[in-house]
């Protein structure tokens, strides 16, 4: 592992960082500020639900189209470029001075950071490496988790001791002065499998370059369809309702932070168990229990009165999360190959950047109905053991298919 380490440490220190400062844009990094931004902006549960779905759902519109940039636009221009946009969503989160300008930041926001700084990592990882994708996968996810350990604590503090505007400034500033020059020197230098540039197009099934629209008509994507939108529905719907639930419970924000932390180091061992399985056993193998364990813990948060059972929770959640963010990092190259990979992926990312949008719209229109996110989590859990049972044979299948490669 040192020597691999050591061996890429250039590219998996460049695929880190972006998934580590994609947390600006990510749903749990923006709910921090969820109730500053409501009382702010005069909204209720439902209408900022609502906005935030509209702001996602056009970003993964754009995200559709732009994601192919992944396989034509050298990376060293494309993210430093991207972070620039994404410090100017953050500016605008801190000056909004109406409703519609803050729909316009989230807008940029979700389209950067829970976008295109994840899908620009994992295509170029996924383009990077063969032998050991899962296991550079996994490290590079590692940069999720890490920033819910740091940053959810910390926000926390900050927005006490100097307010939530400026916290928004600051993060501009270290995108602007520190991460997009630090990505354009990172990302200046391509790598190719095992260092052979004929090797950097790997086929996928049948041998084949797949292209968008042919894995749009394979049965695997729209088999995939539920099981891709379900871990960022429930992830996303659990830490943006935080400050409802808090109420609901009768907790505090600063209690259920060190829930970030169970989250974080499962989602951690998880992801690295998961990358080990997919290169040693195949990632479709990885399919059957990927949603259990999630099940589990958003049911949970039903009964639980006690803060120690949000920690739980979000440990099992996160069991889910880190095994997912390993599994469709392997899995997409491995069954469509590596030449089309940007676009195919900025598909399956649109998906997930859907179920983002579409989760706080309806979970925040039934809390106003009367009918609360506790109890909206046993219907999800029953609902990711129910799929749980089409994903083994999604498995078989695709395990029949993969071995006449």
């Amino acid at each position: 592992m040192l020597s691999f380490l050591k061996l890429n440490f250039r590219w998996l220190t460049a695929g880190f960082l972006l998934t580590f400062t994609s947390a600006f844009g990510q749903t749990w990094f923006i709910s921090l500020f969820a109730g500053a931004i409501k009382a702010e902006h005069g909204l209720t549960d439902g209408s900022w639900g609502t906005l935030y779905t509209v702001a996602t759902l056009l970003s993964a519109a754009l995200m559709f189209w732009s994601g192919s940039f992944a396989d034509t636009v050298r990376l060293a221009r494309l993210a430093p470029v991207i972070t620039c946009l994404f410090a100017l969503a953050c500016i605008g989160m801190a000056t909004a001075k109406s409703v519609w300008l803050l729909g316009a930041a989230l807008f940029l926001l979700r389209f950067c950071g829970q976008g295109m700084f994840s899908h620009i990592a994992m295509t170029a990882i996924g383009r990077w490496f063969e032998t050991t994708r899962g296991r550079a996968v996994a490290i590079v996810n590692l940069g999720h988790p890490a920033s819910e350990v740091i940053f959810s604590i910390l926000v926390v503090l900050l927005i006490a001791a100097v307010g939530w505007k400026p916290v928004w400034l600051g993060v501009a500033a270290i995108l602007i002065m520190g991460i997009a020059p630090f990505l354009w020197v990172m990302l200046r230098d391509d790598r190719a499998p095992k260092g052979n540039a004929s090797a950097r197009s790997i086929p996928g099934l049948k041998g084949l370059h797949w292209q968008r629209r042919d894995a749009a008509r394979h049965w695997l994507l729209p088999a995939l369809l539920p099981v891709l939108l379900t871990p960022s529905f429930i992830t996303t719907v659990v830490f943006f309702h935080q400050v409802h639930i808090a109420e609901t419970k009768g907790w505090t924000l600063t209690v259920m932070a060190p829930g970030y932390t169970t989250f974080a180091t499962l989602t951690v061992a998880s992801a690295l168990a998961a990358g080990w399985a997919a290169d040693r056993f195949g990632p479709q193998r990885l399919l059957t229990l990927l949603l259990v364990p999630m099940g589990i813990g958003v049911a949970l948060i039903s009964p639980s009165e006690q803060v120690w059972a949000w920690y739980v929770a979000l440990g099992f959640i996160g069991i889910t999360q880190g095994t997912a963010s390993a599994l469709w990092g392997v899995l997409l190259p491995v069954v469509y190959g590596t030449r089309h990979l940007g676009a195919i992926r900025s598909l399956a990312v649109t998906i997930m950047v859907i179920s983002t949008a579409i989760g706080p719209g309806i979970t925040g229109v039934l809390i106003d109905a009367g009918v609360n996110f506790p109890t909206q989590s046993l219907f999800m859990g029953a609902w990711c053991l129910m799929l749980a049972a089409g994903c083994f044979l999604i498995d078989r299948r695709l395990t029949r298919e993969l071995r006449l490669i």
